[in-house]
């Protein structure tokens, strides 16, 4: 069965509730209470969004993004009470697409749960190629030298809104919103994220041809022969 979002938290309570709450408003959820849980599931059933709690009772919610994220590439959100900013930067740097603090608003998280679901709903494009890069938006994948690279639902889409505007500088402050859908993004996520995206698809992370950096301004891509 296909699911619109699966919630992997071992506060079943919490869980539950909110999966509850979500289904009552169009959002069809599932719940799952730790790793294994979750394995289980997935063998049988596929989600378009996954919330994700850091502290699971079986493991680590950082383990199970890392192991997802090897046959996966739906956006997950870390759902978590700790507090601290190293925490924020290894959930994104290992695939995840967002943090959201416990405890939360249900209202407030059913809001970006849609506008998640809503964002990677597809691109009016077909496909990028230049003859060393091939971006198939379709698929939601990216090829280099012919070669699948691995990359997260967020930084997907990311790299296309890059390729949709290609040649023009965007703001960051334009990316925040359109890319996140949220301007209060900081620097540093959106800094993350196009790291992630060079080191990816880039020849030389440390000297891109791509993403180029206009310092005061945003980013450009900068599109080959087509």
């Amino acid at each position: 069965m296909n699911y619109n979002c699966l919630i992997i938290d071992d506060e079943k309570v919490l869980a539950d509730s909110t999966a509850e709450y979500f289904n009552l408003f169009g959002v069809n959820s599932a719940v799952a209470y730790g790793a294994d849980d979750c394995r289980r599931f997935l063998k049988k059933n596929a989600a378009q969004l996954i919330l994700l709690d850091i502290n699971l009772g079986d493991g680590s919610g950082f383990g199970l993004c890392k192991e997802l994220r090897e046959t996966t590439n739906v956006p997950i959100l870390f759902i978590s009470a700790r507090t601290s900013d190293d925490d924020k930067i290894i959930a994104l740097n290992i695939g995840g697409d967002d943090y959201v603090q416990k405890p939360y608003s249900l209202g407030v998280l059913l809001a970006k749960v849609k506008a998640v679901l809503k964002r990677y709903g597809g691109s009016p494009q077909t496909a990028y190629t230049d003859g060393y890069l091939t971006v198939n938006f379709a698929e939601k994948q990216a090829y280099v030298g012919g070669n699948a690279v691995k990359l997260t639902a967020l930084e997907f889409r990311l790299l296309a809104y890059l390729i949709e505007n290609k040649g023009r500088v965007i703001p960051k402050n334009e990316l925040f919103c359109k890319v996140w859908e949220d301007k209060f993004t900081g620097d540093g996520t959106l800094n993350v994220h196009v790291r992630k995206l060079r080191e990816a698809i880039e020849k030389n992370a440390n000297a891109p041809e791509y993403i180029v950096t206009v310092w005061g301004d945003g980013y450009k891509f900068v599109g080959r022969n087509e």
